[in-house]
């Protein structure tokens, strides 16, 4: 059983806060909210600064680890913004004192709706220590890249039309898979606006991925769902109540159109429970499980 995480600030901040990362609300708008929540003995100010990200605090695998190999590609996306900028990482295992490198399984990991920060290159070389290749995509190549600030990031999100910033992560997944020192067989994983797209690309790819591990991400309409060829792993956390409610819905889709899948809902767990960067959503039981399900969900289909 999952232990609920315990947290400093109230569970009605932490709503707000997710309805300003999903530009439900403005920065105004969620700034009063915390106000007029603000509790005896913790300001809104220290509720804000409680919910804001710590990048720091959220690295497990250090930039410069000596375990692996490091590098931003920038590579063709026509369909696309013209060009889509990641960082790819390996293992250095499989590259050292070799005169072609190692051929691995590839996973495509995407980001939230803020562009590429620390926290999911971090996770890109977390993939990589568990022998698998990753590519983290930033969708926001084409208005400068990630700015270094989430707020920032968000705003510049809003300015790239939608579709051209999937077609970015098609071209992205598809760059991995065709090269040499890929195995061709690849997943993709992602986290919020990241995990909707998980869903999304394996209606696009077909049998092109071989599986999708979405982590609180939206499902896909019932009548794409027979293009999906890919194994997916779904991952909610029990107080996500939108996607909670939505997912027995896309579950019988999936059940209907025989996809191979499994859901998990963590109980306790709120809308990214797996963000050790943002300490009042992150649970750590959770998100240790959620991991442990997810590279185990990779290496059977994708290593496979």
């Amino acid at each position: 059983m999952v232990k609920k995480q315990k947290r400093t600030v109230p569970a009605e901040a932490i709503e707000i806060y997710n309805k300003y990362i999903h530009d439900e609300i403005s920065r105004r708008e969620f700034m009063r909210g915390v106000k007029k929540i603000a509790v005896a003995g913790l300001s809104a100010g220290a509720i804000v600064q409680a919910l804001m990200p710590n990048y720091a605090m959220g690295q497990q695998i250090a930039r410069d680890d000596e375990r692996i190999t490091t590098s931003y590609e920038t590579l063709p996306s026509p369909e696309g913004n013209g060009t889509i900028r990641g960082y790819l990482v390996r293992p250095f295992s499989a590259d050292s004192r070799r005169e072609t490198p190692s051929e691995l399984p590839g996973i495509v990991v995407v980001h939230e709706n803020r562009g590429l920060n620390p926290h999911t290159e971090d996770v890109a070389r977390r993939f990589a220590l568990a022998n698998f290749m990753a590519f983290a995509p930033d969708v926001l190549t084409s208005v400068g890249g990630y700015p270094g600030d989430g707020y920032q990031g968000g705003q510049l999100f809003r300015e790239i039309d939608n579709d051209k910033k999937f077609e970015d992560i098609v071209a992205s997944a598809l760059w991995l898979k065709s090269r040499p020192d890929c195995s061709g067989k690849i997943g993709v994983t992602g986290f919020c606006y990241g995990g909707s797209v998980s869903n999304q690309l394996a209606v696009r790819l077909g049998d092109d991925l071989a599986a999708a591990v979405p982590f609180y991400g939206s499902g896909v309409a019932a009548a794409d769902v027979s293009n999906i060829k890919a194994a997916l792993l779904v991952q909610h956390g029990e107080l996500d109540t939108r996607l909670v409610e939505a997912w027995p819905t896309y579950e019988a889709a999936l059940t209907a159109a025989n996809v191979t899948h499994e859901g998990h809902l963590y109980p306790g767990a709120v809308h990214g429970f797996f963000n050790d960067a943002t300490p009042e959503r992150y649970d750590e039981a959770a998100a240790t499980e959620a991991w442990t399900r997810t590279v185990d969900w990779f290496n059977r289909y994708v290593r496979a």
